[in-house]
């Protein structure tokens, strides 16, 4: 079945997420920008797409379900999705394809998402032009998957969000190895804080952030006879402590990313 993947919200999510990747990696500041643009005026926590996307997901990512709960959630799901504006999700599509070209190229959609198979039998449940005999083979598969028995021992115990990950930081990990665990970990909250208002990102800068003052100090304090090194440690204690006065903002990034970095180079090399 044809299927024009410009018109999948869940695609056109996945492939911003996959540019912003690729612009923080490359040190892009202005694509970034240009990209975090575009996924705060679409995908903003009451934006419709993000509606439409949440829906996508309850679809895509259940797992481990039985058959009664999948065809439920399945019901459910399209009951929901009829509630939604065709026409407006149809010209708010419109508007962020233009938003793209215009701002970021073409060549967005050449981006690979692996589970794109997945998304567009998902978004022919939802287009009310499928044929019957097709969307009911589209639904049994969706249920399949819902339904599909996960091996616990075999199973990653990795939050929803990582689903999202996986599918553009690992692509790159070979190209980036020189990247901390930390440093993909914050990325990744990074990046998805957009579905979630930040929920995710909140909770684990308040670890983060404790773990890295923790580590500075035991720095400052095996320091005390290289003055330089402490007072330069002091002041990023201070940065750090400004979290408890205000929101994290996008301009946070690159520092949190360089402290994380620092704090390794320190605590490895005397």
């Amino acid at each position: 079945m044809k299927h024009n993947k410009k018109r999948n919200t869940g695609f056109i999510y996945e492939s911003l997420v996959k540019e912003l990747t690729k612009s923080i990696v490359n040190k892009d500041l202005s694509r970034k920008e240009d990209v975090v643009a575009i996924l705060k005026e679409f995908f903003g926590a009451d934006q419709l797409l993000t509606k439409e996307l949440r829906l996508y997901n309850v679809l895509l990512e259940t797992k481990n379900t039985h058959l009664g709960v999948a065809e439920r959630l399945l019901q459910e799901t399209k009951t929901a999705h009829k509630k939604l504006n065709e026409k407006e999700i149809f010209d708010t599509q419109s508007r962020v394809i233009a938003a793209i070209n215009k701002s970021l190229g073409k060549g967005v959609w050449s981006n690979f998402v692996p589970n794109f198979k997945s998304m567009a039998s998902v978004n022919s449940i939802f287009n009310p032009k499928t044929g019957v005999k097709q969307r009911v083979l589209f639904e049994q598969a969706a249920v399949d998957r819902m339904t599909e028995k996960v091996d616990a021992g075999n199973e990653t115990l990795e939050p929803i969000d990582n689903i999202v990950y996986r599918s553009f930081i690992q692509k790159f990990n070979d190209k980036y190895s020189n990247l901390l665990q930390e440093q993909k970990e914050f990325l990744n909250k990074f990046i998805t804080s957009f579905a979630d208002e930040g929920f995710e990102l909140s909770v684990y800068l308040n670890e983060e952030i404790q773990r890295l003052k923790e580590s500075i100090n035991k720095i400052i304090e095996s320091k005390e006879e290289e003055p330089l090194i402490k007072e330069r440690a002091q002041e990023v204690v201070k940065y750090l402590d400004s979290f408890r006065r205000r929101e994290f903002t996008e301009k946070d990034l690159g520092k949190i990313l360089k402290t994380q970095e620092l704090v390794w180079e320190l605590g490895t090399n005397d």
